[in-house]
């Protein structure tokens, strides 16, 4: 008991001191306003648009930037929702040739690879030949609906993928793109 009074006073005296509030020990309790705004931190929304950088190339995408682009529909089965699931969007590949990355890849260029990025700090990687269909039959799809809507829970884009078993490397809330090479 004595040591959990101990970790409240430190932990509000770290609060106050950082919201520029002079320190209060546990018995002494602001009015509720006060008390709810300082324990409630403020989280940021996440980012809309999605950054693809590619040595010193880089491009932002949003639903807004990618509407025009031609879309391709993929439908796959999501092992956790146990039911098939109908995404469109734009393939990868078709926003990653825009910074210069080959489509059609040969030789020392299938050591180039992606780390893709949710909000949350989830990270995938792939190789160029997963996501180029010159080389591999699967679709890796920068998506901006699902079954006809916009995405929601699952952020503004979402990477999904054909051909796997489960979505593991599915990635919500796609915020980042990163292309690099593998030494």
């Amino acid at each position: 008991m004595r040591r959990t009074v101990w970790i409240a006073t430190a932990l509000m005296g770290l609060i106050a001191s950082t919201a520029g509030l002079p320190a209060q020990s546990p018995q002494q309790h602001p009015p509720a306003d006060r008390q709810m705004s300082r324990m409630t931190p403020e989280v940021p929304a996440p980012p809309e648009a999605l950054k693809i950088t590619f040595g010193d190339q880089s491009a932002e995408w949003t639903p807004a930037t990618l509407a025009p682009l031609p879309h391709t529909t993929i439908t796959v089965y999501n092992e956790h929702a146990k039911k098939n699931e109908t995404y469109a969007g734009v393939p990868l590949i078709d926003l990653l040739v825009k910074l210069g990355v080959p489509d059609k890849p040969h030789g020392k260029q299938f050591r180039i690879y992606l780390v893709a990025a949710g909000s949350d700090g989830y990270e995938v990687v792939y190789s160029l030949g997963e996501v180029t269909p010159d080389v591999h039959d699967g679709t890796v799809l920068v998506a901006d609906s699902q079954d006809g809507k916009p995405l929601a829970d699952d952020g503004p884009l979402k990477m999904v993928a054909t051909g796997e078993k489960r979505p593991a490397r599915w990635v919500r809330n796609l915020v980042a793109v990163r292309v690099l090479t593998a030494e």
